[in-house]
């Protein structure tokens, strides 16, 4: 069952886009040529056919943890002029809620 102007133009104003005439014109044969594709596909026989969640295998990136040495807050604050020696950091400029 192919899909008509009107069946694009109602689905396109459901996903609150504002579709032109030529637009729908243009993109109704290109959805029913995709529905066709997905009409073969579902011809396929799949039997025997593990599911996938991808099409080439996925391994982790990341690096195993591991504890490394790092400086102390006294070393950090050392780095810079602005700090608060009070509260042991860092000034920075007001970003939220200054006029």
């Amino acid at each position: 069952m192919a899909l008509t102007t009107e069946d694009v133009r109602k689905v396109g104003t459901l996903a609150r886009l504002a579709l032109a005439d030529d637009e729908i014109a243009t993109i109704t044969p290109q959805l029913n040529d995709l529905l066709d594709q997905f009409a073969r596909l579902q011809q396929l026989d799949t039997t025997g056919v593990l599911p996938t969640s991808h099409a080439v295998p996925v391994t982790a990136l990341l690096r195993a943890d591991e504890i490394t040495p790092s400086l102390s807050q006294a070393e950090v604050l050392k780095l810079t002029s602005h700090t608060d020696e009070i509260m042991g950091g860092f000034i920075v400029p007001q970003v939220l809620g200054g006029d």
